[in-house]
């Protein structure tokens, strides 16, 4: 039965997309060819991806919008969110149905927008840490700030900076896991989910942006994901860096994980959330794999013989 396949949550990064749309359709055609790979060597594949440039983008140019044409409010960041989904979805859900069609493989391949629940009293609504959108001058982050938003003073000026809250649930997993065990193709949870907030029957938008590395994780536990793939830009994670005892890593376990996470290792953000959401994953389950690798070694990753490796033992 095809549900019976495997299943794998596949986590690109922002290096799997671009900053431009030329960019962006040239950096997803490669994202695409090893997704239809992992579908090729019998895998059901579920998708997340990152958006941090998109969203970005958006929120810059939504911004800039409101100035030129006052009756237009500033888009809020679940609606950038929301659209950057869309977006990214668009490109990565035709680049695979292309490379799939290519194979001789005809397959659903759909985008879920997806809202993920935040908790309003999570310590990271008073200790933001995600700095986005354009650059301001003194007077207009002044502004932001009596609007209660925070803001960072940068070299080149003032930065919005917003909470990166923890994820809870995911209001379309249903959705997502009826596509996965038909054997579809599914783009989830894009950019860590739409942060939202429950209210009675009502959901409201957040002002964060959730890391995209622990919804992923959160994404693989509800659906009861055989291995989760973060691609990076890098074959594998490196621990004691510029030390003789400098090391790669292959295939460790998540008490040595937590070790090497202790010692300090790993860059907070980067490939820390990267571990972190790795073992959170991988303790779910005796069976379960977490792999950290690149692009180009996504495939051999699943089947165990490339990256960096998480299992319970």
């Amino acid at each position: 039965m095809e549900n019976e396949k495997k299943l794998v949550v596949v986590a690109l990064g922002r290096n799997a997309f671009g900053k431009t749309i030329p960019k962006q359709k040239e950096n997803v055609k490669a994202a695409a060819e090893k997704i239809a790979d992992i579908v090729m060597a019998g895998y059901r594949v579920v998708v997340t991806h990152s958006n941090g440039e998109q969203i970005g983008m958006l929120h810059t140019a939504m911004t800039e919008y409101s100035r030129l044409e006052p009756e237009f409010s500033v888009a809020p960041m679940s609606v950038c969110g929301a659209l950057s989904q869309g977006y990214i979805g668009y490109d990565l859900q035709n680049g695979i149905r292309e490379a799939l069609l290519n194979r001789g493989i005809y397959k659903t391949v759909c985008t879920i927008i997806t809202q993920v629940r935040v908790d309003p009293f999570d310590k990271a609504f008073t200790n933001p840490s995600k700095v986005i959108g354009r650059y301001m001058n003194q007077d207009e982050a002044d502004a932001e700030v009596n609007k209660g938003n925070f803001v960072v003073k940068e070299e080149k000026g003032f930065r919005r900076v917003i909470p990166s809250p923890r994820p809870i649930d995911i209001y379309e997993i249903d959705a997502i896991r009826t596509l996965a065990e038909a054997d579809q193709v599914v783009i989830a949870c894009g950019g860590g989910g739409i942060p939202v907030m429950q209210q009675g029957t009502a959901l409201k938008g957040a002002s964060a942006i959730i890391e995209k590395d622990f919804t992923a994780a959160r994404l693989g536990q509800m659906l009861g994901a055989d291995e989760i793939i973060f691609v990076t830009n890098k074959d594998n994670l490196v621990v004691h860096k510029g030390t003789p005892e400098e090391m790669s890593l292959s295939h460790i376990t998540v008490k040595e994980a937590r070790e090497y996470m202790e010692e300090g290792n790993f860059e907070k953000g980067l490939d820390l959330a990267k571990i972190e959401a790795a073992v959170e994953f991988v303790t779910t389950g005796l069976e379960k794999k977490a792999i950290i690798t690149s692009l180009d070694k996504v495939l051999l990753g699943i089947k165990g013989r490339a990256g960096t490796i998480i299992s319970i033992e």
